[in-house]
């Protein structure tokens, strides 16, 4: 019998497809990927890409030059651009402003690797600290109010030709519609329960153990009751915290450390299977009455891991629920047996 989840945060229903459901193990195919171009991302290639905004650099080295252990410069192709101003109007009943904002592409290391999982527990940290900086660097700039990490890896992920690890931000003018229904959920429970909705997820995870994936360091990766993707996994902080930006040092760690495992069991699990990860965090929060008022208690910032195991169809784009064939539960028993 299929079941019907409703996810606790927005509300979204999803179909767990057990007629079609496959075991574990059957989900590891191979994924063909066009050949490989030249990479402009290596070490030594640094006139390839355009002027670097940040870097993690051996002391002594210059920018644009060798040296580096992680990089951001700017999209050769922005799907937003920075120079100009919103200009917001109105057409009737129609709304538009000008395609601003910022986008960025975080080198994750100088060799040719292709993913983050295969770097260094420091290597990937570095990564996280670049994250970090960025974001807080684009905060200051009162013309946007979100910035979203996310990373493409494989072809059909939309990682592209080329193959180094990478991941990419866009800053954007108006806080994205994904992230405020989460907001939106997330409020709502905070004003019925005076509890966050996502402490309160970790709090049963670990409780019922049955779609907890790793349980170490002040970090939980769990695959989610209601999921939309075969081997979905989210990774949250256990100690509540609404902004990425705030994370220690040491958290940054041990972020790192869980990031790593998890990548490397979906990798080792389900033969190196192309995938996405987003960092949903809480918007930038400008003065402004009533706005958000409780998000410092009631959201809790968190990444989402998405393998591409499974096509969405028109089911999907017609409904809004997504259909996942096989349960999460065994999911999340099949990666917790997986030793990396």
């Amino acid at each position: 019998m299929p079941q019907l989840r409703k996810d606790p945060i927005i509300g979204r229903w999803v179909i767990i497809s057990v007629e079609r459901a496959k075991r574990p193990d059957q989900f590891g195919l191979s994924y063909e990927a066009p050949s490989e171009k030249f990479c402009p991302f290596c070490e030594g290639h640094e006139s390839h890409t355009p002027t670097e905004i940040y870097a993690v650099r051996k002391p002594g080295t210059f920018p644009n030059k060798e040296g580096w252990q992680v990089r951001v410069v700017p999209s050769i192709a922005p799907f937003l651009r920075i120079e100009g101003e919103l200009e917001r109007q109105g057409r009737g009943v129609y709304d538009l402003m000008n395609g601003i904002g910022a986008h960025e592409v975080i080198i994750e290391t100088n060799k040719h690797i292709a993913n983050i999982a295969d770097l260094s527990e420091e290597n990937i940290c570095q990564v996280i600290t670049a994250y970090i900086n960025r974001i807080s660097d684009l905060e200051k700039d009162i013309r946007f109010k979100y910035v979203l990490i996310f990373k493409n890896y494989g072809w059909i992920a939309g990682g592209g030709r080329v193959k180094h690890a990478r991941s990419q931000l866009i800053a954007t003018p108006v806080t994205p519609k994904r992230v405020k229904e989460e907001l939106v959920g997330s409020q709502h429970y905070y004003e019925h329960h005076e509890r966050c909705i996502f402490c309160d997820l970790i709090k049963q995870e670990l409780k019922d153990k049955e779609r907890l994936v790793i349980d170490v360091d002040g970090f939980v990766a769990v695959v989610p009751f209601a999921s939309r993707f075969p081997f979905e996994i989210w990774i949250l902080p256990k100690k509540h915290c609404c902004d990425f930006v705030s994370l220690s040092y040491q958290e940054q760690r041990d972020l790192a450390k869980i990031l790593k495992e998890v990548l490397l069991k979906l990798k080792q699990g389900l033969n190196d299977p192309p995938y996405n990860y987003i960092i949903h965090t809480a918007p930038f929060r400008r003065p402004k009455v009533g706005y958000w008022r409780t998000i410092d208690y009631d959201y809790h910032w968190h990444i989402e891991i998405m393998p591409r195991l499974t096509r969405v169809a028109g089911f999907e784009w017609g409904t809004g629920f997504y259909i996942c064939p096989i349960l999460p539960e065994e999911c999340a028993k099949f990666l917790r047996e997986i030793s990396v």
